[in-house]
């Protein structure tokens, strides 16, 4: 497949924030609790994707009538988050008007899936994005496929990317990251940052229940002493995430899952959005040569927008960046009229 760097022609529409929300918190907090519905959205035909022997991941499928003539989109949610995270329904909901597949996948133990698998979801496990990638050319014949995460989700797609490089299967067309978080150590110290006390509070609360839910399934498997201890994601890492993952400590899963150690070997177009005020990112991660000298990357950095946010002032385009991730794929795909190179 021909190198296809990205062209400046685009011009991506400015993200004007709605005002009563355009501090970095409001905006985070907003776009998770905002009520949202998805009337244009059909029902999903579920299926289970086998990663390795005795761990399978479920994910949600939304199929056009032309099945090989359509592109595919795959989209990856968040820390704690699942296929029904609003930002996943919303883009998929753009994705399927748009004439795409869509593919909602839940990470291992997420969507209520904790018994499909004896082991943990973490940040390293693009392997599992590959798998998806995988079962829809293989079992497909999917001749398009793009694949776009968001938090968490953004670090594993970026980390396949980098991982892949040049072996990137044809098929794969481009990939995206909305708020990524891919140097997993800087973000676990932004989040024990006095200021983000309240996300570290919710994340780690959520994970403990997690792990107290995967110890009643897997007794054998996992012995929890020492839990009223974890305070902070990192001590939740270096105590359970990456002891039971594979990895000597936090500090050794951070530099090995992150995909900032892999992002310079890229091979096709990719798109990063990270508002500069994000309060779990810092947007030092991206003001870096590694991602601003990549001819594969286009950074789409707006001041505001908080984590996963960029809820608009304009009602049409009220949750801007999904509408952006996806006019990005439209436009590199020869199957739907997009020009294929931006």
């Amino acid at each position: 497949m021909p190198e296809r760097l990205q062209r400046p022609d685009w011009t991506v529409p400015a993200f004007e924030p709605l005002r009563w929300i355009a501090g970095a918190d409001l905006m985070t907090v907003a776009a998770s609790f905002w009520p949202r519905r998805f009337p244009l959205l059909p029902s999903p035909e579920d299926r289970l994707v086998e990663i390795e022997p005795g761990t399978r991941i479920l994910v949600r499928c939304h199929w056009q009538a032309e099945r090989r003539a359509r592109p595919a989109l795959v989209l990856v949610h968040g820390l704690e988050g699942s296929s029904e995270s609003g930002y996943m329904r919303g883009t998929a909901e753009r994705a399927w008007e748009a004439g795409f597949h869509v593919v909602r996948m839940n990470q291992r133990n997420c969507g209520g899936t904790e018994h499909l698998t004896p082991t943990l979801y973490n940040s390293s496990l693009s392997g599992d994005v590959r798998a998806v990638i995988a079962e829809l050319i293989e079992r497909e014949g999917l001749a398009e496929i793009f694949a776009a995460g968001f938090s968490l989700g953004g670090n594993l797609v970026l980390k396949m990317a980098g991982e892949m490089g040049e072996g990137a299967p044809g098929e794969l067309r481009a990939v995206a990251g909305v708020s990524p978080s891919l140097d997993l150590a800087a973000c676990a110290s932004s989040l024990e940052a006095p200021r983000n006390w309240i996300y570290e509070r919710y994340f780690v609360r959520r994970l403990k229940r997690r792990i107290l839910r995967k110890a009643e399934l897997f007794p054998e498997r996992y012995r929890l002493n020492g839990m009223d201890e974890i305070r902070s994601i990192r001590q939740f890492d270096d105590r359970i995430t990456a002891p039971y993952s594979g990895f000597r400590d936090a500090a050794d899963y951070y530099f090995r899952a992150s995909a900032l150690r892999v992002i310079e070997r890229i091979r096709r177009p990719a798109l990063v959005v990270a508002a500069q005020d994000d309060p779990m990112v810092p947007f030092a991660s991206f003001d870096r040569p590694e991602i601003r000298e990549q001819p594969f990357i286009r950074l789409i950095a707006p001041r505001n927008g908080g984590h996963c946010g960029f809820i608009s002032r304009w009602g049409g385009e009220r949750f801007w960046v999904e509408g952006v991730v996806v006019e990005y794929f439209r436009r590199q795909s020869q199957l739907i009229g997009g020009d294929a190179a931006v």
